[in-house]
């Protein structure tokens, strides 16, 4: 058991070489107002005059307080901390002799033999950190004294409670100090010293008060009751010190401080402790067993090794865990370079792999929150560019104005008796031109996702370029500056596509001779319809208007002249319509384009009187002829069938396009482009210069590794050898 306690301090020391707070130890708080005596327990403690003392706020730093028993036989087995190289036939080497002495962390192997001096260090220290006007500060100073004659502790001196401001303190110095107190009491393994002054009334203690905050079962707080010779004549602390008025779990201790007059007149701690048995004795006879700093010091060394031995697995667990941590956390941060041409080659392979797993899916890290690589480059091109394909309508921006306007630019001054190929060809390319943006959209949808895989292999799955930022930086360009150039290519290839198909409009496609099948099938049986339909439909007062522009009876109608080409264009087209071209198709529906075309003409002679024909404005939206509404629709329905098959086409071949010109030529000379433009001799120290922040890191956690493992193995030797 007697071995707990330099356990804790060895770990103590372990973890204030590395500065960090990251293992909540079992150690001893001291809590009070200001001036409640919570240095003079700690001097009573110690058995030495070492703690800056007086009125006022003294203590404005935390002060860590190691108390280490040694045998004065053999100081050399228990001081094992210290420099070998010190020690002399047991004696200390440099000049220095004497039984008792401290040392300060922060002026490492220094060794202080008269205590006077370890005073002024504290005072100097806390000066340099916290000002000479009254300031504070939660840096603490750690102190270590060993000595014979006291038992194993670990203690901690914090700032007095207090309320007011003074000098330059700032105006929430009550709420600073309390915030400092409460960073230490709320280690579930730290022991409350509660200290009150005896001539205060114990339900005003403010040190029990903010003790209750984070031990309100009082588990782990002890109360001490100072100044016991200072109460009002009358009056004893027999009530407090028996627990009536507010009992602790760990019970309340009291005892006699010196006072400032004995310590300018040098009492020593011994006579000091002495007197204090002699009045405990006097004035409360009943209880002096179990008062005064000698059975303070044990029961606050029985306290802490219970204390200790009960955290010590839970401790053991936490250390383990935390070493394993910082283990992966130091193995992100990779070995210091060693061979810069290997590691060099090595990471700029590493990122090409990756790069290209990236595009395959077979990535060490995939990402769970967004698509990403490959399946985006998936997604664009079948989900973003299929969409926008298939949402592009084949008649868009097409009125029936623009096909009729285009069917008769295309005749000439003649009238045709048939539709004319021209326009079809014409308004057919027009809407093939329109599937060339997106697909140039889709090509640089795809450059951008391979732009954005670089960041993705750079963030998760070759960390170690982050340890290189010069290095990161040139793959970047490198990789950029390759997608760069192989856009215009790729887009002129999507380019090329769109071209192609509106170089030849192939009319004998199989796909297309099929739809103009079926669209004749249905034209003639519309057609055959209307001329069953015609003599019942038409009034017999209205006359027909012949070629010429003259009227006939619609009886007369079947062997008018002119109707002859009409229906040998109807025969030939049935004739024709078995074969499936469009040709025959547009034939049979073109009945009366005669007599349709010359319809704006033949109104002319009615209006008897010149007119100027080319002051007449064309209408911009009239009522079609059945004949022009026919028309219309052929070369509507022909537009239509041929842009689908375009379109199929093109959704088809850009993909490829893309995969070829763009991913697949990346993919495959990543690797060379990159060792080629960075594997040079005069670039290898360059690139492989490290951040400054990252040399640092991998050092503290190399540090902090080194603390932890330490750790483990001082505990693993103590549950070995020690058991209880």
């Amino acid at each position: 058991m007697e071995a707990l306690i330099p356990v804790i301090n060895k770990l103590q020391d372990v973890f204030n070489t590395v500065g960090a707070d990251i293992i909540q130890l079992p150690q001893i708080a001291v809590v009070g107002t200001q001036s409640s005596g919570k240095s003079s327990v700690l001097e009573s403690l110690v058995g030495k005059d070492l703690l800056p003392r007086g009125t006022g706020i003294v203590t404005r730093r935390p002060l860590i307080l190691q108390l280490v028993h040694i045998d004065p036989e053999d100081r050399r087995k228990t001081s094992d901390e210290n420099d070998p190289n010190v020690w002399k036939n047991g004696r200390l080497y440099k000049g220095v002799d004497g039984e008792e002495w401290g040392k300060f962390l922060h002026t490492k192997n220094k060794i202080y033999t008269v205590f006077d001096e370890i005073r002024q260090e504290i005072e100097n220290e806390t000066e340099r950190i916290s000002g000479n006007n009254k300031g504070i500060s939660d840096e603490p100073i750690h102190l270590k004294i060993f000595s014979p004659r006291i038992v194993n502790l670990t203690l901690v001196d914090l700032p007095g409670i207090t309320k007011v401001p003074v000098g330059d303190q700032p105006k929430d110095i009550e709420l600073q100090i309390r915030e400092l107190i409460l960073k230490y009491i709320s280690n579930p393994n730290c022991i409350i010293l509660a200290v009150t002054a005896a001539n205060t009334d114990m339900a005003t203690s403010e040190a029990l008060k903010v003790a209750r905050e984070v031990d309100p079962d009082g588990r782990r707080t002890l109360a001490v009751v100072t100044k016991l010779d200072l109460m009002d004549a009358g009056t004893d602390a027999m009530d407090v010190l028996m627990g009536r008025v507010i009992p602790v779990k760990l019970g309340l201790i009291g005892v006699v401080n010196r006072s400032q007059l004995d310590i300018n007149n040098k009492k020593s701690v011994t006579d000091s402790i002495r007197d204090e048995h002699a009045f405990l004795q006097k004035k409360y006879p009943s209880l002096a067993n179990r008062n005064g700093t000698k059975y303070l010091a044990r029961t606050l060394n029985r306290l802490l090794m219970h204390h200790i031995r009960d955290c010590l697995p839970e401790l053991k667990t936490r250390i383990n865990d935390l070493a394993a941590q910082y283990q992966s956390l130091l193995s992100s941060y990779g070995e210091p370079v060693e061979d810069t041409s290997a590691t060099l080659l090595q990471l700029i392979t590493k990122f090409a792999t990756e790069y290209c797993n990236t595009i395959e899916g077979t990535a060490k890290y995939i990402e769970t929150t967004e698509l990403c690589g490959g399946a985006r480059i998936c997604y664009i091109f079948h989900e973003t560019f299929g969409r926008t394909l298939e949402s592009v309508n084949p008649l868009g921006g097409l009125t029936t104005i623009d096909v009729l306007t285009a069917i008769r630019n295309a005749t000439g001054p003649r009238p045709a008796l048939f539709v004319p190929e021209v326009s079809f060809e014409l308004l057919v390319k027009r809407q093939v031109k329109r599937l060339e943006e997106p697909s140039l959209r889709c090509v640089e949808l795809v450059h951008e996702e391979m732009q954005r895989i670089i960041q993705h292999c750079s963030n998760y799955s070759t960390q170690e370029l982050l340890r290189f930022p010069k290095l990161h930086d040139a793959i970047v360009e490198v990789v950029t500056s390759l997608l760069r150039k192989r856009l215009p290519v790729t887009n002129e290839m999507v380019h090329n596509l769109v071209a192609i198909e509106l170089a030849y409009i192939n009319t004998k496609h199989p796909d297309f001779a099929d739809a103009c099948g079926l669209m004749n099938n249905n034209i003639e049986e519309q057609r055959r319809n209307r001329m069953r339909e015609l003599p019942s439909a038409v009034p017999r007062d209205k006359s027909l208007k012949g070629p010429g522009g003259q009227s006939m009876l619609p009886t007369e109608q079947p062997t008018a002249e002119g109707d002859g080409p009409k229906m040998a264009g109807g025969a030939q087209g049935e004739q024709e319509g078995g074969t499936g071209t469009w040709r025959g198709m547009l034939k049979k529906g073109d009945e009366g384009q005669g007599e349709d075309k010359n319809k704006p003409q033949s109104s002319s002679p009615q209006k008897r009187h010149a007119v100027n024909l080319l002051d007449v404005p064309v209408p911009v939206t009239r009522k079609l002829s059945a004949r022009e509404q026919r028309d219309c629709e052929v070369i509507e329905k022909l537009i239509k069938s041929y842009f689908l098959i375009v379109r199929k086409n093109i959704q088809d071949s850009v993909p490829k396009a893309v995969m070829h010109f763009l991913v697949n030529h990346v993919k495959d000379s990543l690797q060379s482009e990159l060792v080629g433009q960075l594997y040079k001799p005069a670039l290898l120290d360059d690139l492989l210069t490290e951040s400054e922040d990252m040399a640092q890191r991998r050092n503290e956690a190399a540090d902090m590794l080194k603390a932890l493992q330490k750790a483990s193995h001082v505990i693993a030797e103590i549950r070995e050898t020690h058991l209880w």
